[in-house]
């Protein structure tokens, strides 16, 4: 797992699901840039003459490295040439080889490669995270512990500070292969978004709860809130992979991630759970009266954006940054002191269940290839790369020209707040181990996005952890879990639709457990159990 206001969105959702983002890059399919200098390679004895302090530059030589990686989602933004990954690179003081590849082709371009082990640069942006490890095992890339210990200054705070990140980059031998690309996990969540315009029309104020949320939806549909006198309005609009992350926790799942703990622990597969059904029941209310939309299976981020700039649809679930970023600014007479599209706190459900689903601090990861010349300087690279000093070029630009400081706190320029310019910088930039900033984010948005994004912490709650599968757990989800996932995905439409009858629920969940969910869970359960003996 978007496609509009794409150069600040990264800004916040850098590396989203490739499913939440995607701009068509004609012109990039595979870009490389020149090095600048002549480089020789480096020998071993002279870098260990050479003192790494977290900062630029990591060598006093001139080398080369290759690096393997996704170019930027917009359509004219070469990362290779952006002037935020040039400083990067420039005060690195390594001479970078890049092959930038655009990020919806990525996958596909990049599988076949690492499967055949050959023709692969010093470092490669890997297209998953290698739960499964499944690179790992084919020993394509090296293990960086023994670098971690001699030249891991920035990561090494990193992880201090964020034991939860190691614990999760730790293979259950003990060792690390690869460098984060890092998320926010709390603040700026995807979240319900209302047409407050539309709620004042019907005399409604924010919903608390899925039946008050249901009643508003008939309103919306009924007493045309849009005040144009036709009946077209489509009352609720989103992109249907967000369907499971917006109902589900009322019922107490997460559903996006499918796999979750509870409270005491215990590990729980969303689909293959009883209150599934009730779960279902109220999405096929919604679907039976209109109110969920016939096409909602099909529904484009595009389509959402169209639908709210012709003020024809009245509420949505996306990433808290598109109601004031996005969303909001579509109407002509939006002023930045009162939101239109506003975001609102989980709704409560039957059993008191009331939270958002956050994310997992890691969005995915480099890895040194075991061929690398240079395996020292990639690493040094790609630990300079997660430290501050680079950190602060991927989220606030070049000072001077995307912000300045006052008072002793960065504040963007006016060319720093200009979504195409930030674009072209090269903010965010999706080729090097960027981590995500609140700070820098809460700059950008309106005043009234910070409060409800401050008011939203408490009812954010984390994802089941990112962890290394043993080998038996990886080859029990490998066997079972993509013919699993496939009959769920089917039995959802059917049941949401009215395909099916829920008279065959219970038939649905023994042919889960027929095709090996409990295999599946029994892994997943020891997965968690090491992950937090890990964390402690």
């Amino acid at each position: 797992m978007t496609r509009k206001r794409k150069g600040l969105v990264w800004v916040l959702i850098t590396v989203l699901l490739a499913a939440i983002l995607a701009g068509c890059s004609n012109n990039n399919a595979n870009t490389k840039s020149e090095p600048k200098n002549e480089a020789t390679e480096a020998t071993p004895a002279g870098e260990d003459e050479f003192v790494y302090t977290g900062s630029g530059p990591v060598t006093d030589k001139a080398v080369e490295i290759s690096i393997l990686g996704t170019n930027a989602w917009s359509t004219n933004v070469d990362l290779s040439t952006a002037e935020i990954v040039q400083e990067v690179v420039k005060n690195s003081g390594v001479n970078v080889t890049w092959e930038l590849i655009p990020p919806q082709n990525y996958a596909d371009s990049v599988s076949p490669r690492l499967a055949a082990g050959i023709d692969l640069p010093d470092i490669v942006y890997l297209p998953d995270q290698d739960q499964l490890m499944k690179y790992i095992k084919s020993g394509l890339f090296m293990p960086i512990d023994e670098l971690y210990e001699k030249y891991g200054v920035n990561l090494k705070k990193l992880y201090e500070a964020n034991p939860d990140i190691k614990a999760s980059l730790t293979t259950p031998d003990g060792k690390m292969y690869y460098v984060p690309q890092r998320t926010l996990t709390k603040n700026y969540m995807p979240l319900f978004m209302l047409n407050m315009r539309w709620l004042d029309a019907v005399g409604l104020q924010e919903p608390t709860t899925l039946d008050e949320f249901a009643n508003m939806l008939r309103k919306f549909k009924t007493e045309d809130p849009n005040q144009n006198g036709k009946q077209d309005e489509i009352p609720f609009s989103a992109d249907p992979k967000f369907i499971p992350m917006a109902f589900g926790p009322a019922f107490g799942m997460d559903l996006y991630n499918q796999f979750y703990a509870d409270d005491s622990g215990k590990v729980h597969f969303g689909y293959y759970e009883p209150v599934y059904k009730d779960y279902l029941t109220y999405l096929n209310g919604l679907y039976a009266e209109g109110l969920l939309g016939i096409d909602y299976a099909s529904t484009t981020l595009d389509q959402v954006s169209s639908r709210f700039s012709q003020d024809t649809t009245g509420a949505t679930f996306n990433f808290s940054w598109y109601m004031s970023m996005v969303y909001s600014p579509l109407f002509k007479d939006y002023e930045r002191t009162t939101p239109i599209i506003k975001g609102i706190l989980p709704l409560k459900g039957p059993n008191g269940d009331q939270f958002y689903v956050g994310r997992t601090p890691v969005s995915n990861v480099f890895a040194i290839s075991k061929n690398s010349k240079n395996p020292d300087i990639a690493f040094k690279f790609l630990d300079y790369a997660s430290g501050e000093e680079a950190l602060d070029y991927y989220t606030w630009g070049i000072e001077g020209i995307t912000y300045e400081v006052v008072d002793g706190k960065k504040q963007f320029t006016e060319k720093g707040k200009d979504n195409e310019f930030i674009q072209k910088l090269g903010v965010g930039p999706v080729n090097l181990p960027i981590a995500q900033s609140t700070d820098s984010t809460d700059v950008l948005v309106a005043p009234w996005h910070v409060e409800v994004d401050k008011q939203l912490e408490e009812y954010i709650k984390a994802p089941f952890p990112f962890v290394y599968a043993l080998p038996e757990e990886a080859s029990t989800e490998s066997m079972y879990m993509p013919d699993i996932t496939t009959y769920v995905e089917e039995m959802n439409l059917k049941f949401i639709t009215g395909k099916e009858s829920f008279d065959k629920f219970d038939a649905y969940i023994e042919v889960l457990k027929s095709m090996g969910i409990e295999e599946v869970i029994e892994g997943r359960q020891a997965q968690y159990d090491r992950y937090i003996a890990a964390t402690k």
